[in-house]
């Protein structure tokens, strides 16, 4: 028993050294332990369930948005693979489903769902880009990943510490299972919370950077997250027991990201358009 308690022990400290690396966009270290092809088989599975399940929207108005909008921040981010070198493995797939949830998501690959719930607060093509840029940020950072990783090794060193137990004559079976009930909400309110609203700042300004990229001016984060805050008028809980940052400190974020956000919009052929326009004298 007690060489299964080192032994497994072992294999969580290995798997924690050798699975960690760095978003290239933020510079945070990351546990990435499931290979991608992993990742985009069971995404392709899932998506394929969730459209087989659910109604697509027939709004052929807001269908076209949804292409329109992720097609060229789609291509912001196929670019941005392409300077940094790194791996492109987006097969962009976009579709409306018709359902009152105030949500969207994109699974690896580029799977992507809005629900027509989310439409009254994105309004107009900029606002679903802020929402299209989120999401897609999610899936280039490998988030899901990281919690699919980050869930094995808490999990994993649960059994370690409950071999531990077990192998320790002054804890008898019920003060064990106390301990490892206490572990596991410690684990959740000390490791998995705090890195989930740390997954959602950073796909915060990844997304700005995304739709900047793709000519969308990012200062349309602001409103959209203040209506989303509006939307959301029921009492949430504190912010170190949800998984997303309070909507207060997720705007105040936002307006520390802006300026290297706009920096990218200015950048963009939209952008140079739109100033020609402007400078263009009037008849």
């Amino acid at each position: 028993m007690e060489n299964k308690f080192k032994f497994l022990i072992l294999i969580c400290s290995s798997l924690f050294f050798f699975s960690c690396q760095t978003n290239p966009m933020t510079g945070r270290s990351q546990l990435i332990m499931y290979s991608s092809d992993k990742m985009l088989n069971l995404s392709e599975v899932q998506y394929a369930n969730v459209l087989k399940e659910s109604k697509i929207s027939n709004s052929s108005q807001e269908k076209a948005r949804l292409q329109r909008v992720g097609t060229r921040i789609a291509k912001a981010v196929d670019d941005y693979l392409k300077e940094s070198r790194l791996e492109n493995n987006f097969k962009w797939e976009f579709n409306l489903i018709e359902d009152k949830q105030v949500n969207a998501w994109c699974m690896p690959g580029g799977k992507i769902a809005f629900y027509s719930g989310i439409l009254p607060i994105t309004k107009d093509d900029a606002g679903m880009a802020v929402v299209m840029g989120h999401e897609i940020a999610h899936a280039v950072a490998e988030h899901g990943n990281e919690r699919m990783s980050q869930a094995m090794l808490i999990k994993g060193s649960l059994m370690a510490a409950a071999i531990g137990i077990q192998t320790t004559d002054t804890v008898d079976d019920e003060m064990g299972q106390a301990i490892l009930i206490g572990a596991g909400g410690l684990a959740s309110v000390g490791i998995a919370l705090p890195n989930s609203r740390t997954q959602e700042l950073e796909a915060d300004y990844m997304g700005l950077v995304f739709m900047a990229k793709a000519g969308y001016n990012p200062e349309r984060a602001i409103a959209f997250w203040q209506d989303m805050s509006k939307a959301g008028s029921a009492e949430k809980p504190p912010e170190f027991l949800s998984t997303h940052p309070g909507d207060i400190r997720r705007i105040d974020e936002i307006k520390k990201y802006l300026p290297k956000a706009m920096y990218y919009y200015r950048q963009s052929p939209q952008f140079q358009e739109l100033e020609i326009k402007q400078l263009a004298p009037k008849n």
